[in-house]
């Protein structure tokens, strides 16, 4: 019914395809029911699954399917950092960030009380250079890092700091991570996640959430790497971005700290960056592809990329 490979020596992600010549979508629907414990267990095993070869084209089909496969409602985005475009029925683009910029290895969401368990990629129209979605272990990513560093940050948390201006039509603007012009509806929002508020004189929001830097998985009980605080902290920007803000007296829109308040190293966040790009598995598109993570097993990025490109998220 179906044939099993590796894309890579360090067998991130597991490919799925039909051994039949049918690559319907309505096959596929069909294999994901009859095989449904073997994609459960697989996605415990591995972290990450490959549906590949398969003649899904839209993102109509695709929600259908990942409603269907799941069995659950859809994750909220609103509050989240990235800047994204909803696309229908709980499906996002993926991080709409300039094409040149990298995006290194995380978590999705967590920098929150709240995250999904599981992400959904949809290739619908492959990079045309570059532009493949990184992957990588948890698990292995937090084995890899200075013992002494993980034990401070398992110790302090993480406190992520975001500056969310009051300018309608921005990506960065309260009103784009909300979802929402309504003030009482963010406030409330801020309560489900985690975050504390604090509207400025300006109309711009300022939140706070201390997390965790490790979490455990509730099925296979291990321990991984669950915070971005090297994504979050401003030594993360290029040197001329950052200057900008300096030179300005602006709140970088990201920051990141201790739990405690107190600075968190630049040499110490720069090991936790080596370890993650040397845990980079590099995953290049095909038109139609499905990939599926466990979103505490497998980290994602992106790498840059120039020409079209567009990738689908669904969350749940």
């Amino acid at each position: 019914m179906i044939k099993t490979y590796f894309l890579n020596s360090q067998k991130l992600p597991l490919v799925v395809e039909s051994n039949g010549q049918d690559k319907s979508v309505k096959r596929l629907s069909e294999i994901a029911t009859a095989q449904e414990n073997f994609f459960r267990v697989s996605l415990l095993q591995h972290g990450a699954v490959l549906l590949r070869g398969f003649e899904m084209r839209t993102i109509e089909e695709f929600e259908k399917f990942v409603r269907s496969f799941s069995g659950v409602d859809f994750f909220n985005y609103a509050g989240g950092v990235s800047p994204r475009l909803a696309l229908s029925g709980g499906v996002y683009t993926s991080t709409e960030y300039p094409p040149h910029l990298a995006l290194a290895l995380h978590n999705e969401l967590s920098y929150s009380d709240v995250s999904p368990r599981h992400l959904y990629f949809f290739c619908l129209t492959a990079p045309e250079a570059g532009g493949a979605t990184t992957l990588g272990d948890s698990h292995r990513i937090l084995r890899n890092i200075n013992p002494k560093t993980v034990g401070l940050f398992k110790r302090k948390r993480v406190r992520y700091d975001r500056n969310l201006p009051n300018e309608k039509g921005s990506d960065y603007s309260w009103q784009a991570a909300f979802e929402t012009d309504d003030k009482e509806t963010v406030e409330n929002h801020c309560r489900v996640i985690g975050a504390d508020f604090e509207w400025k004189a300006n109309g711009s929001l300022r939140i706070s959430q201390t997390r965790p830097a490790t979490a455990t998985h509730p099925e296979t009980g291990e321990e991984v790497w669950f915070n971005q605080a090297d994504g979050f902290h401003p030594s993360n920007l290029d040197a001329e971005t950052r200057q900008w803000f300096v030179s300005n007296g602006e709140e970088f829109r990201l920051d990141s700290h201790f739990g405690d308040g107190s600075p968190i190293a630049v040499s110490m966040l720069e090991q936790i960056r080596v370890v993650l790009q040397n845990e980079t598995i590099p995953h290049q598109w095909q038109i139609g592809d499905i990939l599926i993570l466990d979103n505490m097993l497998t980290a994602h990025g992106r790498m840059p990329f120039s020409g079209a490109r567009r990738i689908a998220l669904a969350m749940t």
